[in-house]
């Protein structure tokens, strides 16, 4: 659940002003829940992103996110700092400033994901703790496990197009995974953005795992993926979830033939 910037101990707040030479002004995040605090902090030299945790779940979201960002080159916006105080995980991350792309079908936009898709399906996972696609899902199959670090909510949300190139953000789900699991889960993502499920899986054949994945676990996955969000959504009044129910079910549909 999303706090406000007040929320935070005052020995928490010196900190990060220390850290930015003075805080001048502090934005929230407009979206995205995963980290109890999520706000730009602006100071004499510039912005800076600052995340914050306490809580069990959100403190081990937080790690995996710090993790990757820290390991992995380009992708993520780098971490400029971290410091626990009080119980409070606190991450400052560079600033990205740009725009979200336009993923529907035909947007130029698309090429820049592609490349940077191809670069990131090149990534394997580093040393330590991420989750299991068992985890990350909710469900379990053999092809799913492999050695790829996988960010698995590629959103339009956590990508910013920055004049240097595509970037992806908030990596609180980062998986150790098979490659393909990303594709997958891009999807439903293409399908919520005008693809039709045929069309999404065209563009996905551009990337060498797609095309070596297994037709069964595909169906398997789409399948089970479905079931999970349309269960989700029996339970839901949120929009996003019912949104997302309704689009892994037009890909399950879709290979069902």
């Amino acid at each position: 659940m999303r706090s406000e910037w007040t929320a935070l101990p005052d020995a928490v707040t010196a900190e990060v002003s220390e850290r930015v030479g003075g805080i001048i002004d502090v934005y929230p995040a407009p979206s995205g829940n995963h980290a109890e605090i999520a706000s730009t902090v602006t100071g004499p030299d510039g912005k800076v992103f600052v995340k914050a945790a306490s809580g069990d779940l959100s403190a081990r979201s937080l790690r995996y996110e710090l993790a990757a960002t820290r390991a992995v080159a380009w992708y993520p916006p780098e971490v400029l700092w971290h410091f626990q105080v009080d119980d409070w995980l606190v991450v400052g991350v560079e600033h990205l400033v740009g725009p979200h792309p336009d993923l529907s079908p035909g947007s130029p936009d698309l090429d820049l994901l592609g490349v940077t898709l191809k670069g990131l399906q090149e990534t394997p996972a580093p040393d330590g703790t991420w989750f299991t696609p068992s985890a990350r899902v909710g469900f379990s199959h053999p092809a799913m496990d492999g050695g790829n670090l996988v960010h698995s909510d590629l959103n339009p949300a956590n990508l910013i197009m920055t004049a240097s190139g595509l970037r992806i953000v908030d990596w609180a789900w980062a998986t150790r995974a098979a490659p393909w699991l990303e594709l997958a889960l891009l999807a439903q993502w293409l399908i919520g953005s005008g693809h039709a499920p045929g069309q999404a899986e065209e563009w996905l054949a551009q990337f060498a795992a797609w095309a070596a994945t297994d037709r069964r676990a595909l169906d398997d996955f789409a399948s089970r993926n479905a079931s999970k969000w349309s269960a989700k959504a029996r339970q839901s009044s949120e929009i996003w979830v019912h949104d997302l129910a309704a689009w892994t079910g037009e890909w399950a549909a879709h290979r069902r033939g």
